[in-house]
């Protein structure tokens, strides 16, 4: 007889490359949460100056992840101004929506930028006002990483699909900053991209991790410290489903273990040594009497 439920699929396996991790660590991330607030402050700044309007940017979220994982999360028609980074082959990204760049240009113009903008690619006389305004963003951001970006970075190209602009290979880590932009009463959303390798370095330097050589002490004495559930356990007992289902109150039920002989003091199903039941103050305590040993 040929049974007709389906096989379960195989369990998918994530590969992960410990010497390369798609994480930052939190003093790194905190140093770049800093340096990326600061630029923020610089931007809305040179915005409010260039744009004619009172401008203000917000830095929300610094994360380091897979270029292809980035280019994912924009939306297909996009500015992406690529900026080339000195002997690195991959690129900067300065990213925004077309339309929020147009509406800055409307301003710069003398109109209100209030009118709805579709997303297009930009004129000559557009782009060549938006590059001066990219140009004012990189000097922002020189300033602000400061010691971080060691790299000269240059304005490139720029490009308007998301997944065609191939600022980076796919696998590459890249250290990703989100903000708000907010011109006059329009809002839209903003990245900034670094190929991870440009700051990571920088990072370390300045702000060293723990080596591997003490990371088995590390790891030992934060294990000590962890809490776990010890319990003073009986000799168990085997019971038949008929008599777990039949239990009213008010039965007995005969334990296998002595009167005299101590309780088990165990973690989980692991027993750890014998205690007598005793008091401290109101409470019942176990008194410890005899410890197993454990091999290590």
């Amino acid at each position: 007889m040929q049974s007709s439920v389906p096989a379960k699929p195989a369990p998918t396996v994530e590969v992960y490359d410990f010497r390369r991790p798609t994480t930052l660590a939190r003093e790194h991330s905190r140093v770049l949460e800093l340096a990326f607030e600061t630029f923020a402050r610089q931007w809305g700044t040179q915005l409010t100056a260039k744009v004619r309007v009172i401008s203000q940017v917000t830095s929300e979220q610094v994360l380091m992840q897979t270029y292809d994982d980035y280019a994912a999360s924009l939306p297909a028609t996009t500015a992406m101004v690529l900026c080339a980074l000195e002997d690195i082959s991959g690129k900067a990204v300065i990213q925004f929506p077309t339309s929020a760049a147009l509406a800055w240009v409307t301003h710069m113009l003398g109109g209100s930028g209030n009118d709805r903008i579709p997303e297009r690619k930009f004129t000559q006389v557009e782009q060549a006002l938006i590059s001066r305004l990219m140009e004012d963003a990189l000097e922002d951001l020189r300033y602000s990483l400061g010691s971080l970006l060691t790299t000269p970075i240059a304005l490139d190209s720029i490009h308007y699909n998301s997944q065609f602009a191939q600022a980076a290979a796919t696998n590459d880590l890249m250290i990703v900053a989100s903000f708000e932009i907010r011109v006059g009463e329009s809002t839209a959303p903003a990245t900034v991209a670094f190929p991870a390798e440009v700051l990571l370095a920088q990072l370390r330097d300045a702000f060293p991790m723990s080596s591997g050589a003490n990371a088995r002490s590390l790891i030992e004495a934060h294990l000590a410290q962890l809490p776990v559930e010890v319990s003073l356990q009986f000799a168990p007992m085997a019971v038949t489903p008929r008599e777990v289902l039949g239990l009213a109150v008010g039965d007995v039920l005969p334990l296998p273990h002595p009167q005299h002989r101590p309780l088990d003091v165990a973690i989980g199903s692991q027993p750890l040594a014998h205690a007598a039941i005793g008091a401290n103050g109101s409470r019942l305590a176990g008194v410890i009497v005899t410890t197993e040993e454990k091999s290590r």
